[in-house]
């Protein structure tokens, strides 16, 4: 698949089973993000592999942010089993610094650019994934087992490993229309 095709009808998996990227094929997915755009040669991201073992304390710490917050047992059970829908997870934080040149948003976005390079070079190398955010990024016990700063923001988690479903590899191409003006 070359580049335009891959981008062209990039789409997530949602079910992914193992097994995960491993050796080189894993050191190309973090090489990809590596070369996320990066004004000022901040690199302002970490990448957090969570697999195997880490899964299971991965799971334990949802568990107990669920819980922290009175979710109901439903909840706290989707938290639970939020982790096991992928071989491997990688946390991506937006390392933010003090720079009179790069503001912390600009950081912020870098660190997504990885996110989206990474997912490209999954999917490129026969893997796929799903970039997930919600209310955990934001979560104060995940961001501290992270150990985010108060600069910080996990951008997101993704989920990589084996598409258990076979999708079309064809996306039928949005209209971009209503989304494109000139000046």
């Amino acid at each position: 698949m070359d580049a335009l095709e891959l981008l062209l009808n990039r789409r997530s998996a949602s079910r992914l089973v193992a097994p995960a990227p491993t050796g080189e094929i894993r050191q190309n997915i973090i090489n990809a993000g590596m070369r996320a755009p990066d004004h000022g040669a901040l690199q302002p991201w970490r990448f957090v592999l969570i697999e195997e073992q880490g899964l299971v304390r991965f799971s334990e710490l949802l568990q107990t942010a669920a819980k922290q917050d009175e979710l109901d047992a439903t909840a706290i059970e989707k938290a639970k089993q939020a982790p096991f829908r992928a071989p491997l997870i990688i946390t991506v934080v937006a390392h933010c610094s003090e720079n009179p040149k790069v503001p912390r948003w600009e950081q912020v976005v870098s660190a997504g650019c990885a996110v989206q390079a990474m997912q490209m070079a999954a999917l490129a190398q026969g893997f796929n994934g799903i970039w997930r955010t919600g209310v955990w990024t934001e979560h104060p016990l995940v961001r501290e087992a992270f150990a985010c700063r108060e600069q910080d923001e996990i951008v997101g988690f993704l989920y990589l490993g084996t598409p258990q479903l076979k999708a079309s590899t064809k996306v039928v191409a949005p209209d971009s229309s209503p989304f494109v003006s000139y000046y």
